[in-house]
């Protein structure tokens, strides 16, 4: 679908700040939970995880607190899904020092819809800054084919926001693809709109695949589009293609777009859908019925179903539709992270075919 540099020891790169998600048993609401599951999250992380758990050499980026447990259950985590991990260990600085953003999340049930609330005071994820990190070796080196931006971390401070600059520079000089996932949250936005702005327009004239929704094209680069929510996402399909028309225009170097599309029927029944574009080439899965265990986290399934596509050389076609099946995986599992055991699982789910397996 595009060029991939072939040489390179990596195949996705993701500079992300790790941290752990609560979530309570049962699908419970977080307040009157009394039992919670502690898992390890980031969304970038939940990005790159379904090209690392089909075999593909996956790298991280970030930053860790010296001996703090929460740290060593991170870093055994990401072992576990096959993920390089690079970055320094910084001192706590005593109790009121750093620590690793904290989640607490529950998945909602039926009519009620799942709240989530961050807890990010004293993140250490927050320093992250070229200065941590040999960026001349990872890629004019040792070479990366992707690497993969959120607007998570671009938002997330100052430092954090020239250090994703700083990546998607380099890693333009040095042939790797970039791609960014918007991921507009309003409250890092407060009181920083104009500065943000500047930084996501940049890494989006940088980008190759520019990934979000209809609030994050309008709010992150000012692209006009459809009003977010409301009923029969099909019959806006129209709209959201003349919102990414908006994008190319703004963007004539991306190479490719892409929007998930979503309707909630229920927190365990959603219409899941996507738009793809590809130079002159659409691809539309129209919004097909899911049914959700934990949507948190099936966007970023999306996105690394995408990207797995692009770096196995698939056409749009086939990379749409296996993202969207690894998104749709993804709100079927208690992690916030695809964990496909192979390709045909996630094909299965595109099938439609939930039979066993034996």
């Amino acid at each position: 679908m595009i060029e991939l540099n072939n040489n390179a020891t990596t195949a996705l790169l993701t500079p992300t700040s790790m941290g752990i998600r609560l979530t309570p048993d049962e699908g419970q609401p977080f307040h009157n939970a009394t039992n919670l599951k502690m898992q390890v999250t980031s969304a970038e992380s939940n990005v790159v995880s379904v090209a690392s758990y089909l075999g593909l050499p996956v790298k991280i980026l970030s930053k860790f607190v010296e001996g703090s447990p929460v740290s060593r259950l991170i870093l055994d985590n990401l072992a576990s899904r096959h993920i390089d991990v690079e970055g320094p260990h910084i001192p706590q600085g005593g109790p009121w020092g750093y620590r690793h953003q904290i989640n607490m999340a529950d998945s909602g049930f039926g009519s009620r819809g799942p709240r989530v609330q961050n807890d990010r005071a004293g993140e250490v994820g927050r320093t992250l800054s070229t200065e941590d990190f040999d960026l001349e070796r990872i890629f004019a080196t040792e070479g990366v084919q992707i690497v993969h931006l959120s607007g998570l971390i671009a938002a997330l401070s100052p430092e954090t926001g020239k250090f994703c600059l700083d990546i998607a520079r380099i890693a333009k000089k040095n042939g790797s693809l970039i791609s960014f996932d918007l991921n507009h949250r309003a409250t890092f936005w407060k009181d920083r709109e104009e500065e943000l702005f500047a930084i996501f327009h940049e890494i989006a004239s940088l980008t190759d695949i520019l990934v979000g929704n209809e609030e994050d094209f309008q709010l992150c680069l000012g692209v006009e589009g459809p009003e977010a929510g409301g009923e029969d996402l099909s019959a806006k399909i129209d709209s959201f293609k003349g919102m990414i028309g908006n994008a190319k225009l703004k963007f004539p170097n991306t190479k490719i777009f892409a929007t998930t599309l979503r309707e909630v029927i229920s927190a365990n029944h959603h219409l899941w859908g996507c738009i793809v574009s590809c130079g002159d080439e659409w691809q539309v899965v129209e919004p097909r019925d899911i049914y959700v265990l934990d949507r948190i986290g099936g966007g970023d399934g999306f996105v690394g179903g995408l990207l797995y596509g692009i770096l196995k050389g698939w056409d749009a076609e086939k990379s749409s539709q296996f993202a969207w099946a690894s998104g749709a995986l993804a709100a079927t599992l208690l992690s916030d992270y695809g964990q496909p055991a192979d390709e045909e699982q996630v094909w299965s789910i595109w099938n439609g075919n939930a039979r066993v397996r034996r």
